[in-house]
C-alpha cells in the first residue's frame, strides 16, 4: 500500500479537527453547567439542605445536540462542523433564533490548527500527542472565555498526559517535565498571593496555574517565561483593543487562561524559530 503523500494527512487533520471541533463546542458549552448542578448539590449535602432533585444539565456524551433556546434535536446535516451554520445561515432551523458564532469559530479554529499540527510534525505519534494538546487548550481556553473557570478536569488530565510523555520522552523529558509543573504552578501561584496581599483582590483564578503547570510539563520550564511573556502581551492588546473599541469595561475582569492556551500554542509549534528570530533582531546571536 503506497504512503500518502502529506497533503492528504494535513487535509485529513483538518477534517478530523472541525469534527473534534463540534464536540470541542458541546464540551464549552454543557462542562461548566454539569459543574455547576454538582457544586450546587454538594453545597445542599454539607449544609444538610434538602436534596435538589433537579435534573442535571445534559452530559457531554449521550445527550443529542439541540438547540440551546427551543431545544429541538438538530438534524445530521444541521450537525455538519461549519456548513451546518453557514447552510442554517447563521439561524436555528426551528425557531429561528439566531446561532452564536462560538460554533463556527471553534470548529474552524480546531481544523486550522489541526492541520497545521500535522503540517508541522507530520503523520507521527508526536502529531497525535499535539492533536490531543490543542483540542485541550481549544476547550480550556473557550471556557475560560464564556465562564472565566478553567476546570480541573481539562487542566489536570493535561498535566498528567505531560507528565506521562516525558517518561519517552517525546518533547521534554522526566525531570525537565517535573521542573516545568513545579515552576509553572508556583510562579503564577506566587503573583496571585503578592497581588492579593497588595491589593485584597484575586488577580488571577487558580486554574491559571494549573494551566501553565501543563505547558511546563509538556515543554519543560525553558518554555514558561515566553509562554507569560508572549500570553501577557496576547492580552494587553486584545484586552485594549476590547477597551478601546468600548466593548470591554475596565472594571470587569478579563480571563487570562485564554491567553495562556494561544501562547502555549504558539511556543509548542514554534518556540524554536522564535527564539531565533528574537535573539537575532535584538543581535545576541
Amino acid at each position: 500500500m503506497p504512503e500518502l503523500p502529506l497533503s492528504v494527512w494535513i487535509a485529513l487533520a483538518a477534517v478530523l479537527g472541525l469534527l473534534v471541533g463540534s464536540f470541542l463546542n458541546v464540551v464549552i458549552l454543557r462542562l461548566p453547567e454539569r459543574m455547576a448542578a454538582s457544586w450546587r448539590r454538594e453545597a445542599r449535602e454539607v449544609l444538610e439542605m434538602q436534596a435538589d432533585d433537579a435534573p442535571l444539565p445534559p452530559g457531554i456524551v449521550r445527550e443529542p445536540s439541540h438547540c440551546p433556546h427551543c431545544k429541538h434535536p438538530l438534524s445530521a446535516a444541521d450537525n455538519i462542523p461549519l456548513f451546518g451554520w453557514l447552510l442554517l445561515r447563521g439561524r436555528c432551523r426551528y425557531c429561528k433564533v439566531k446561532i452564536s458564532i462560538q460554533y463556527p469559530l471553534v470548529e474552524l479554529f480546531s481544523g486550522v490548527l489541526s492541520a497545521l499540527v500535522v503540517w508541522k510534525f507530520g503523520p507521527s505519534w508526536v502529531a497525535l500527542a499535539g492533536l490531543v494538546l490543542t483540542w485541550v487548550l481549544i476547550a480550556a481556553a473557550g471556557i475560560d472565555f464564556r465562564t472565566q473557570l478553567l476546570p480541573d478536569q481539562l487542566t489536570l488530565p493535561l498535566l498528567w498526559l505531560g507528565m506521562l510523555l516525558s517518561l519517552i520522552p517525546m518533547f521534554a523529558g522526566a525531570p525537565s517535565a517535573i521542573i516545568g509543573a513545579a515552576i509553572g504552578y508556583l510562579s503564577l501561584w506566587s503573583v496571585y498571593w503578592v497581588f492579593k496581599l497588595l491589593t485584597g483582590k484575586e488577580g488571577m483564578g487558580h486554574g491559571d496555574f494549573k494551566l501553565l503547570a501543563a505547558l511546563g510539563a509538556w515543554m519543560g520550564p525553558v518554555a514558561l517565561l515566553p509562554v507569560i511573556l508572549l500570553s501577557s502581551l496576547i492580552g494587553a492588546l486584545v484586552g485594549g483593543s476590547l477597551i478601546a473599541l468600548r466593548k470591554h469595561e475596565r472594571e470587569i475582569p478579563m480571563p487570562f487562561g485564554p491567553f495562556i492556551a494561544a501562547a502555549g500554542w504558539v511556543w509548542f509549534m514554534a518556540g524554536p524559530q522564535l527564539l531565533q528570530g528574537y535573539m537575532h533582531f535584538t543581535g545576541l546571536r
